[in-house]
């Protein structure tokens, strides 16, 4: 005689339909993000492009990825009518799964570093979530799985679950949506993505969509100094660790779970006083408000465009708007906190004006 164990739960299975269905309908409402045309000079030939996805109703790249990782969790059966959402997250992250547990009347706590902005702690609160705040930014994963286990909730896990969360064949991914945006345009297919990586998620995406469908675009990651994605993906070490970011949104005390630097062709090292003349520079250029993960973005970019002037080389670069510069009014639009960092942007600043006259990139310390 054969035993059975039935954890059928109609209502419980009901309940997520319903709540994928409101997820779905979120992104139904959204139309997708904007490609914008960056000035460059036309005799260079070579276009520039920035993805907007501070246009996002939680304002940043990081509403797709909570976006996935609900879908993910709800499809897994990990979230319940009654779940209490927890994540460890310095900002962005948690402001987009604090609208998504919203909408879905769920409650919400991010466990992030103490020296979170207080724009993006604001903007959690705006969306109904809890901000609990750790004082050792390498205790927000521990303290996140101990709250979880506490309440019976569920530890979303981005550094985790990003690069499994979304699926890289398309289904409107971001890297689906660029070279679709690009379809028309002189060069279609682009020399170079620039992205950063927090999670890994993104840069895992358009890595692996743009080798299923046999691209030969090459993915650059730019890197903040004190991260320890770089210093990995040169040396081949998983364990690295460093300081930590001052770049908010990207760049990890550790390696994260969803790095995969397999399909990653070139990782640039950027300077946080050059990221953030960059994220001034492209405000300024482009009359749009960004951030310090753009402005790391930016400076790779331009790198990578004054090589391709260097070797006669035409064709596009992609890279991404995360999000935008009112949320760091107080720290990297405000030159008090530049001066009390000991960040001098001057330099960079110069280096980035020159560019845009010549296509070139002179040392910014000068001959």
């Amino acid at each position: 005689m054969s035993h059975t164990v039935d954890h059928c739960d109609p209502v419980c299975r009901a309940w997520i339909a319903e709540a994928i269905r409101k997820v779905e309908a979120d992104a139904n409402r959204s139309a997708d993000t904007h490609l914008h045309v960056f000035p460059l000079p036309p005799e260079w030939g070579i276009d520039l492009y920035l993805k907007d996805e501070s246009v996002h109703p939680t304002g940043s790249l990081k509403h797709r990825l909570a976006r996935s990782l609900f879908l993910y969790a709800l499809a897994n059966g990990w979230i319940r009518e009654d779940t209490t959402i927890i994540e460890a997250s310095s900002g962005s992250t948690a402001v987009s799964e604090a609208y998504f547990a919203r909408l879905l009347g769920l409650p919400f706590v991010a466990v992030m570093p103490a020296a979170t902005s207080p724009e993006k702690i604001g903007l959690i609160e705006f969306h109904g979530g809890r901000c609990h705040l750790v004082d050792d930014p390498s205790a927000i994963y521990d303290e996140a799985r101990r709250l979880a286990a506490g309440c019976g909730g569920h530890f979303m896990d981005q550094f985790t679950y990003a690069e499994r969360a979304t699926d890289w064949r398309g289904n409107n991914n971001i890297a689906e949506s660029i070279f679709e945006q690009l379809r028309l345009e002189r060069f279609p297919e682009p020399s170079w993505i620039v992205v950063g990586a927090g999670t890994g998620g993104t840069s895992a995406t358009i890595g692996r969509y743009a080798r299923y469908q046999r691209f030969q675009t090459r993915l650059a990651v730019v890197d903040p100094e004190g991260s320890a994605f770089f210093g990995s993906f040169a040396d081949g070490d998983p364990s690295r660790t460093a300081a930590g970011s001052r770049i908010e949104g990207i760049g990890r005390p550790r390696v994260e779970p969803s790095f995969l630097p397999t399909v990653i062709d070139r990782m640039i090292q950027v300077p946080d006083a050059a990221s953030i003349a960059a994220m001034r520079w492209t405000s300024e250029v482009t009359g749009r408000s960004v951030g310090g993960s753009t402005g790391t973005a930016m400076w790779g970019a331009a790198e990578l465009i004054a090589q391709m002037r260097a070797d006669g080389e035409r064709g596009s670069v992609v890279t991404l708007i995360c999000d935008g510069g009112e949320r760091y009014a107080g720290t990297y639009g405000s030159d008090d906190w530049l001066a009390a960092q000991g960040l001098e942007i001057r330099p960079f600043l110069a280096v980035l004006s020159e560019f845009l006259k010549t296509g070139e990139m002179p040392d910014p310390a000068g001959p």
